[in-house]
């Protein structure tokens, strides 16, 4: 992909991306793709490996464009040693080289075990792929994932598909300001507001599946989560303004009252 003069673009793996909005087609749909590449010019689809054909004779591999960078993910690992069998598996079918590590032994809540996604991570990293790493906002998991070859870090903002929002915003922005990597927020973001403000706390990108797909107007939403995802990234390069602590700040200067000129009449 050609890069323009001063343009702001994703970098993963080597290749470049104007978009920052990565959807997740757990709850797929041809009118959910379809909108997110269209309305939120969506140039990387996540997709479960295990559930690749969902009807018989039908894949979601039909539903994705071409130009659109596929994101296989492990979803139903709990080990992984069971994350880089679905990894190779994923990549025997034609996937490529990208790969969103899920590791989840908990089914009540669905939290990623980062213990054994740091594991699996070095151990796809070192068969060269470019491992996008699903995790639980901890600094030192983060850390770790990062000396282990991730390409980037993928912290939850709240549970998986809940729509909750930014539960985990604190910690979200220690890893913002901690690792080098790019830090892309995934799980719970459920408004376009949300998502513009994790952009404006430096996330590199957001990733949504459950806000768009559940919303009343799938394409619209779509379109909202664009617009609000660019918004935030440009507040972030601007440089937010400062927030005082206590009292209050006049915008113009508190000289040239009206009162101030009576009395030389």
């Amino acid at each position: 992909m050609e890069k323009k003069q001063g343009e702001d673009m994703l970098k993963l793996g080597g290749k470049m991306f104007r978009s920052r909005f990565i959807l997740g087609s757990g709850k797929y749909s041809l009118e959910l793709i379809r909108a997110a590449v269209e309305n939120a010019g969506a140039e990387m689809v996540t997709l479960a490996v295990r559930r690749t054909n969902t009807r018989e004779g039908q894949s979601i591999l039909d539903y994705i464009p071409e130009h659109v960078t596929l994101l296989p993910n492990t979803s139903g690992a709990r080990t992984a040693e069971e994350a880089v069998r679905i990894a190779r598996m994923a990549r025997e079918l034609g996937c490529g080289d990208f790969i969103k590590v899920e590791i989840m032994r908990d089914a009540k809540y669905l939290l990623p075990d980062n213990e054994e996604t740091v594991r699996a991570t070095k151990l796809l990293a070192a068969e060269g792929f470019t491992v996008l790493p699903y995790m639980f906002p901890d600094l030192y998991a983060a850390r770790a994932l990062e000396a282990a070859g991730a390409a980037a870090v993928m912290p939850l903002a709240a549970p998986i598909g809940s729509n909750q929002g930014l539960q985990a915003k604190a910690f979200i922005k220690i890893l913002v300001e901690e690792i080098d990597v790019p830090i892309i927020v995934d799980a719970g973001i459920g408004r376009p507001s949300e998502a513009c403000e994790a952009m404006e706390l430096g996330a590199a990108a957001v990733m949504a599946n459950t806000a768009i797909a559940t919303a009343g107007d799938v394409a619209r939403m779509a379109g909202a989560f664009k617009a609000a995802i660019e918004a935030g990234r440009a507040a972030y390069l601007a440089g937010l303004g400062r927030v005082l602590e206590r009292g209050a700040s006049a915008s113009d200067p508190l000289t040239g009252f009206l009162h101030e000129g009576e009395a030389t009449r």
